[in-house]
């Protein structure tokens, strides 16, 4: 089989599945790991033969992104801001509007010189690993309730040579030692009544606990964690927050409520109120 013919043949077997923009991104990311074939590759070098074994891991591939699965638990791998991060569905797929919470801090912060940094509920880690290659002689801690997710990130970290303290602790109730400049948490915040309409491929493969939260009590994270960062913030320091558009206005209301007294409400690339920063 040729590249164009396994090209085709993925194509053919993704797009009613995905739509025919994701089956080629899918497709790409596909022949890239099998061949290291990048988009013009894949054009100049259509009429190349592939290997028997690895047609049959491509189908392999493609059966199980058809049967629901996403990508990046297939290969294992997710991209986020320019690193390539093991995932498995221990730990939620990185999502491009989180590369924006990354930037917020780093504009923030960026010239100022060994921040201490805490990321709650760090997952992959790929906020805590994005911060600790981007800041400069950052002093990195980052929390998760979940040893299988921390096993993630510390394989991520390593990987990437990244300098992070891996903590493991519940994010609904932190005691840790000292104080940080930068605490930052993309805590659960989607309540179970949204459950119906998202798409399947996350509430059935990712991890429901990093995912949902109670519809009686949907800031449940972010009251632990505003609670806790109001005594562990050092002065002139920021907490900085990924939120539910939905729940914004309460968010805004229940921080101010517990003390602080500058908290912006941010829009994210596609117009939804997406974060929150908080001073005191």
């Amino acid at each position: 089989m040729t590249v164009t013919e396994l090209k085709n043949e993925i194509l053919k077997q993704l797009t009613p599945t995905v739509g025919a923009g994701e089956a080629t991104a899918m497709m790409r990311e596909m022949l890239f790991r099998l061949k290291k074939y990048s988009p013009a590759d894949i054009v100049i070098y259509g009429d190349r033969s592939v290997l028997d074994q690895s047609v049959e891991l491509a189908r392999e591939w493609t059966r199980r992104v058809v049967a629901g699965e996403p990508l990046q638990y297939v290969l294992g791998i997710a991209h986020f801001m320019g690193m390539e991060l093991s995932v498995t569905p221990a730990v939620l797929i990185p999502r491009p509007e989180t590369s924006q919470l990354v930037d917020m801090i780093t504009d923030a912060f960026g010239a100022r010189n060994s921040l201490s940094v805490l990321d709650i509920g760090t997952g992959s880690g790929c906020i805590a690993i994005a911060l600790a290659r981007a800041l400069t002689y950052p002093d990195v801690t980052a929390v998760d309730i979940s040893e299988p997710a921390l096993d993630v990130a510390r394989e991520n970290a390593r990987n990437l040579h990244a300098n992070i303290n891996f903590i493991k602790a519940d994010a609904l109730n932190l005691s840790l030692p000292g104080h940080f400049d930068v605490i930052v948490s993309n805590p659960p915040y989607i309540a179970m009544g949204e459950k119906k309409n998202m798409d399947s491929r996350v509430y059935a493969h990712e991890p429901a606990s990093a995912l949902f939260v109670p519809d009686t009590d949907p800031l449940e994270f972010y009251r632990a964690i505003g609670r806790f960062a109001i005594d562990a913030l050092n002065p002139q320091g920021a907490l900085f927050f990924e939120i539910n558009p939905l729940f914004s206005t309460q968010l805004n209301k229940m921080l101010v409520a517990q003390g602080w007294h500058d908290v912006q409400i941010i829009r994210d690339y596609k117009g939804n109120y997406r974060f929150a920063v908080c001073r005191l």
